[in-house]
């Protein structure tokens, strides 16, 4: 329809052929069901934002794996500019999700109280998601598997990520292909740092040669950067809402999250800028 020479947006359409109803932009984000998935289990207004955005952060997590997989895929091609721009998107998703917790930094004790007995033993730890992102990152535990022993599809996509090359693997790979003495292999167990694995790293920041390997590594430390900072403001986020009561799922609540946040990742780049 064009109305004093603009066009407007067309109000009606063509149905899909497999779709009784709703707009096209419906039909393809899936509203309907996307806004049948809140389920408030009490009267407290809050609730609702703590439903939200647990589901926001839930998808974000999709998200960032597959920028982390294709930069995955990026470095096992030795294809670094594509790996880059793949991290730097992940990076953006990474900001959201860090703004995510805004939506819950403000919840009270009383308004956190009001629904919290509701929750019984389930706790964002609990996510199969994040726990994904966990293993990419190269903290990696077996034990873990056994909370989704009840889901075998879960857990056999979860075992599957435990033996499979992190993040950081193949970044380390790579280095190695590029002549940098890097005797590293893939394991099961939370990654730790090498004195080889630094020396490397200081060459690529000193060495003129690499410096698209620098390039890789500050992108890296985006990533690690903000991987802290959303650790921070979950623990800030639990600290005002709950204090130091235990977590839902058993944890010790905030200590338990005061130590994963001062885990770095990808650690030897943060050590090696001692040297540089």
């Amino acid at each position: 329809m064009v109305q004093n020479g603009i066009t407007t947006p067309k109000l009606s359409f063509r149905p899909a052929e497999d779709v009784v109803h709703g707009t096209p932009y419906a039909q393809y984000a899936r509203l309907e069901t996307l806004h049948s998935l809140q389920h408030p289990r009490s009267a407290e207004d809050a609730e609702l934002s703590f439903i939200i955005a647990t589901q926001v952060m839930e998808l974000l997590f999709d998200l960032l794996r597959h920028e982390w997989t294709a930069a995955q895929r990026s470095l096992r091609g030795d294809d670094v500019p594509a790996a880059l721009a793949a991290l730097r998107r992940g990076t953006h998703v990474q900001d959201v999700l860090i703004s995510s917790w805004d939506l819950l930094a403000t919840m009270t004790p009383r308004e956190f109280g009001a629904f919290r007995p509701l929750l019984g033993e389930a706790s964002g730890f609990q996510s199969s998601a994040f726990l994904r992102l966990e293993f990419l990152l190269g903290n990696k535990s077996e034990s873990l598997l056994r909370m989704y022993e009840s889901d075998p599809a879960v857990h056999t996509e979860l075992t599957a990520a435990l033996h499979a090359p992190g993040l950081y693997d193949d970044v380390l790979a790579l280095l190695s292909r590029r002549g940098l003495a890097v005797a590293h292999r893939p394991g099961t167990a939370r990654y730790r740092p090498a004195p080889e694995v630094e020396t490397a790293w200081r060459q690529v920041y000193t060495e003129p040669g690499h410096a698209e390997l620098a390039r890789l590594g500050e992108a890296l430390l985006d990533t690690a950067e903000r991987v802290t900072r959303w650790r921070q403001r979950h623990l800030s986020a639990v600290k005002r809402a709950m204090g130091a009561k235990p977590g839902t799922g058993g944890s010790s609540g905030l200590a338990w999250l005061k130590q994963s946040a001062d885990q770095d990742v990808f650690p030897e780049l943060w050590t090696v800028r001692d040297q540089l």
